[in-house]
């Protein structure tokens, strides 16, 4: 598919030239898979097609969890690894923020992506085979941890990779525990039936600083504030070893933490075989494969 061919079939225009971005009506479900496709139970598939998100919490063990944890101490103490540019640090304490493409990186987590306890909730979520997308961990430290603005996955999937439609979910597995005060994920359940448009033209290269800083792709304050006010928002609280699986459209955000308690999680998305990436909806290239991969070899167990 030609870049012109993808944007004639573009159904979430996105990047506008105006003043303020619309609101459009998502097109395609939320959940493409029954409860005879997998582990979860009819209920729970109907509340997440509802709210656009479901929390597993025990998904991990405590002795999982440390084991995990200390491979996230392991990666973010490795020298060699911080001068790869998968590694993303905070714009003012320079410390780790995030290390993308981490199922290449750890063998350890490569071998939970293909967990059955993950894997086939994806699967059954989207109906399909799926692939990783993006992997990456996220570290938010006590005291100076930045904080995500409110934003759709899929807004800038769609407009920076190619992604062409919202068929593509994300784990994020907690290894801290997350209270309601050290910046825990916040979502507005049921948000993700509306694709919010996003003014600005994307600028060359522009993941070299939205990934520690995002200012083109996200929603304008009213549109985030009438989204608000249809559909409250929920958070992601709970102990170390909870997953919570998230559709790519759902707004989400999280604010800075002050608290001495750090957060950190391993977060995983599978985007169905059926929804494989084209060339960008709204910028000039495709961004580098360690953000989103064009590798689309189903993840087996």
């Amino acid at each position: 598919m030609t870049l012109t061919e993808s944007r004639v079939e573009d159904s979430y225009p996105t990047r506008i030239v105006a003043t303020e971005g619309d609101l459009l009506e998502r097109t395609d479900p939320t959940v493409w898979g029954s409860e005879h496709d997998g582990p979860i139970d009819a209920a729970t598939l109907a509340s997440h097609d509802a709210k656009g998100y479901s929390i597993v919490e025990g998904l991990l063990s405590p002795a999982e969890v440390q084991g995990y944890w200390q491979e996230l101490v392991r990666l973010s103490s490795d020298e060699q690894l911080k001068a790869d540019e998968r590694v993303i640090t905070e714009k003012a304490s320079g410390e780790v923020r995030s290390i993308f493409e981490v199922h290449k990186v750890s063998e350890l987590i490569s071998e939970l992506a293909r967990d059955p306890r993950i894997l086939d909730r994806a699967r059954q979520i989207l109906g399909s085979d799926v692939y990783i997308h993006q992997s990456r961990v996220n570290y938010m430290p006590g005291f100076k941890g930045s904080g995500f603005y409110w934003h759709s996955d899929f807004e800038t999937w769609h407009a920076e990779d190619g992604m062409p439609r919202p068929r593509c979910v994300s784990c994020s597995i907690a290894l801290t525990d997350n209270y309601p005060f050290n910046g825990g994920l916040m979502v507005m359940p049921g948000s993700q039936r509306t694709f919010v448009q996003c003014v600005g033209e994307t600028p060359e290269d522009y993941y070299k600083t939205s990934l520690k800083e995002q200012k083109i792709g996200v929603p304008s304050e009213d549109n985030i504030t009438r989204l608000a006010a249809e559909h409250g928002i929920d958070q992601f609280t709970g102990p170390a070893g909870s997953a919570l699986f998230f559709d790519s459209n759902i707004m989400h955000g999280s604010g800075n933490n002050i608290t001495p308690y750090p957060r950190s999680n391993i977060f995983l998305v599978f985007n169905s075989v059926e929804n494989a990436l084209v060339e960008p909806f709204a910028a000039g290239k495709p961004r580098p494969t360690f953000i989103a991969s064009r590798e689309f070899t189903p993840v087996t167990r």
